[in-house]
């Protein structure tokens, strides 16, 4: 007997089918949305449920742009999302960049300061955000939502991490022909650090992109509220609920991010195996 031989048949037969029912359990909710979203507003409610609609129609998509103030949603989530990954992405590489390259007093107590907000969660600043948040009067805007969420210390972490991956003799050599900061960081750092500056910044977006509590409480209007809050809205707001509406709404709310994360999961997984997360 070959003491190094692989997994028996029975072995692999049993690993896909676990493996399809794993599939099966996390795509059925996806397909049950999916399906809702294309289904007269009775179909809904007929038993047993209905797996296909019949007929099968758009109408929910129509009325999601025509009741609700979708497009204003999408408008927001693309402004708090675009300020809040430019601001984390600018920050986070100079702030790494700064422990890694400058010498200053304080460096590593400042760096575990910065691991230290690592471990706190989101939910424990969340009332004194509020209260600084209301004196500012930046309830109900944009400044309101951006501002406590700029916090960068995960994109730190990882940009500190893979700055010290790479050859020192090339930033000496930098150095060396004259190069100041900026142009060590821009000319020479960033086109070496592409893949992980794109895994950083895909990760900004999901999380973002996603970002519900905050919002929630800052956000008093469709003025400033973002898909994600606008979706809850369109749940509690009505003692009837359209419920193709609500699934069409969600579909169109995560298409935009599945689109940016099937698009960019190459470079996402690069950047994330290529010494990024090496201590």
């Amino acid at each position: 007997m070959n003491p190094i031989s692989g997994p028996s048949r029975a072995m692999k037969v049993a690993g896909y089918l676990a493996m399809f029912l794993v599939l099966a359990i996390i795509a059925l909710p996806l397909y049950w949305v999916i399906v809702t979203s294309f289904k007269t507003p009775d179909m809904v409610y007929i038993q047993p449920p209905a797996w296909w609609p019949d007929p099968v129609t758009a109408d929910p998509y129509s009325r999601v742009v025509e009741q609700v103030p979708f497009l204003k949603y999408f408008a927001n989530s693309l402004i708090i999302t675009g300020a809040l990954v430019t601001a984390k992405l600018v920050l986070g590489i100079l702030s790494a960049y700064a422990f890694v390259y400058l010498r200053f007093p304080g460096r590593g107590v400042v760096f575990m300061l910065v691991l230290a907000a690592l471990m706190v969660p989101n939910q424990i600043t969340v009332i004194s955000n509020y209260a600084l948040i209301s004196q500012l009067g930046w309830i109900n805007t944009f400044q309101g939502i951006i501002f406590p969420l700029a916090g960068v210390a995960f994109g730190t972490f990882l940009m500190r991490n893979h700055f010290l991956t790479l050859p020192f003799e090339i930033v000496e050599a930098a150095r060396m022909d004259g190069c100041g900061h900026m142009k060590l960081l821009l000319r020479v750092l960033l086109p070496m650090s592409w893949p992980t500056v794109v895994a950083f910044a895909l990760i900004t977006i999901v999380n973002e992109w996603n970002e519900y509590l905050w919002p929630f409480l800052v956000a008093s209007d469709e003025t400033v509220a973002p898909l994600q809050v606008g979706l809850a809205r369109l749940i509690s707001t009505d003692a009837y609920i359209d419920w193709p509406m609500v699934m069409a709404a969600t579909i169109l709310t995560i298409t935009p991010i599945l689109v940016v994360f099937l698009l960019l999961q190459r470079h996402m997984i690069k950047g994330l195996t290529s010494g990024a997360v090496k201590g």
